[in-house]
């Protein structure tokens, strides 16, 4: 049931009408690059980081990773409700904006471990979490108020689509850059914490520069509004942070097409950000070449690039819902496609992993273009905290690239895969060997089953096509 809206809000969240310029559309879409390399690089390489150069072993690592996105499921929807009332308060979301360009830094602090703490597992790992909540905190002040800008735009059924195509091709670049980038810096073999540290600096600097240029394209396409009444104000400003889980089961009561979306994207992101963290392993232990890495980030990364316009022009014609279910399909056919590793040769592992991203492509852009059209179906009560939606959203985002890395060190752990440091040598068992393959195709392929047949209980697409909900 929809909450009214405070007194003195309005009821909608203005925004500059009609059709957004190409050059306005870009500028904001460059802040995605630095997200992307946050979003790719700790999912690609830090549970490898932590088995095969700290030596922390598959379960601690598997940990490390997930207990710090546990404490986003309050935090970015806390992070929605600050950055609705910096929109009530101040007529923009932009300080929180501001604030999360700090995350070049804390990206640089979570590889570059001082030596006498990577020379003890335990204290490694504790390094590393503690970097990793602070990253996530600064992801979450840019994320969410960066991905209200859609929703906070009057633009339409289409128009929400076009805005986040743009996105998703620049997000697709910082991907790129993150995925073939950094496995080349840190190096074939057995990487040191030097390489990675390294390879951190200067992937750092490149998310720093384009979050800055994100912050100037958001000002553009949203620019500060007049702030509400001062009721609104007051009223959001005494909301205590423990409301911040009330806030989160009221918006999922409220919106059951969001409710949908999100469950089936928490298991889409779950599965991608499993087959993320267990792509090195793959292409060392299965394909016995570790440098590998990089050309097949690059085949499951590049076509996204060509794919994302093309998901869009099918969009106009069969609908977000149709395309995305096809591509859910589809990366459930090509993680299926890896199992026979190279015993009939590496063309078949390539074809396989451009199929994935291919589906990438399609699973990144329609469940984002489809949010805002279940936000604004609610109404204005619900317009009214858009951010509130998109921690909401994020915080599944986010709860999914813990998930995938968590469920792959356990099916690790259940291998007996041996963790290692930086020059040990280690002979991993039959067992092991099959863990490594098993979760990386089949695990991931049911996962993504699983998504597509929640998908198939979204019902907005076809009343969002016809015109009821646009605008």
């Amino acid at each position: 049931m929809s909450r009214p809206a405070p007194s003195g809000a309005p009821e909608e969240l203005p925004a500059p009408a009609g059709r957004p310029g190409t050059p306005a559309l870009v500028r904001y879409a460059l802040g995605s690059a630095g997200m992307g390399v946050y979003v790719t690089v700790p999912g690609l390489l830090l549970l490898y980081f932590l088995t095969d150069t700290l030596g922390v072993s598959p379960w601690l690592a598997g940990l490390v990773l997930l207990v710090p996105k546990v404490v986003d499921v309050v935090l970015h929807p806390f992070v929605g409700f600050l950055s609705d009332a910096d929109r009530a308060r101040r007529g923009s979301r932009l300080r929180l904006l501001a604030a999360g360009c700090a995350l070049g830094p804390a990206f640089v602090a979570l590889f570059a471990v001082p030596g006498p703490v990577a020379d003890r597992p335990w204290a490694a790992a504790l390094w590393v979490a503690g970097w990793f909540v602070v990253g996530n905190t600064l992801f979450a002040a840019y994320q969410v108020p960066y991905l209200a800008t859609p929703t906070d735009m009057d633009v339409d059924y289409d128009g929400r689509t076009r805005v986040l195509s743009f996105r998703m091709v620049v997000l697709t670049l910082g991907i790129l850059v993150g995925g073939a980038v950094a496995p080349l810096l840190v190096g074939d073999g057995e990487p040191t914490v030097a390489a990675y540290t390294l390879m951190a600096l200067v992937l750092g600097a490149f998310t720093l520069a384009f979050q800055l240029a994100g912050v100037g394209g958001v000002r553009r396409l949203v620019p500060p509004r007049a702030p509400a009444g001062s009721a609104a104000a007051g009223e959001r400003r005494a909301r205590p942070v423990r409301d911040t889980l009330a806030d989160v089961r009221s918006v999922l009561r409220a919106n059951p097409h969001f409710r949908v979306l999100a469950a089936s994207y928490l298991l889409a992101s779950t599965t991608t950000h499993l087959v993320l963290a267990g792509l090195p392993y793959y292409t060392r232990y299965e394909l016995g070449r570790p440098g590998f890495t990089t050309v097949l980030m690059a085949a499951f990364v590049a076509p996204a690039l060509l794919a994302t316009p093309l998901w869009f022009r099918l969009s106009r014609r069969a609908g977000k819902q149709r395309c995305l279910l096809a591509a859910q399909s589809g990366f459930a056919l090509g993680a299926l496609g890896l199992a026979a590793g190279d015993r009939l040769g590496l063309a078949p592992v390539v074809a396989a992993t451009l199929l994935l991203g291919v589906s990438f492509a399609g699973i990144q852009l329609f469940p984002f273009s489809m949010v805002p059209d279940a936000i604004r179906e609610a109404g204005p009560d619900e317009l009214a905290r858009t951010g509130s939606y998109l921690g909401v959203w994020t915080a599944t985002e986010a709860i999914g690239s813990a998930a995938g890395p968590y469920v792959y060190a356990g099916a690790l752990a259940l291998g007996g895969f041996v963790a290692s440091r930086a020059g040990d040598q280690v002979t991993q068992s039959p067992q092991a060997h099959s863990a490594i393959l098993t979760g990386f195709t089949v695990v991931p392929a049911a996962l993504m089953v699983l998504s597509l047949l929640l998908q198939l209980r979204y019902r907005l697409d076809a009343q969002a096509r016809s015109g009821r909900t646009a605008g």
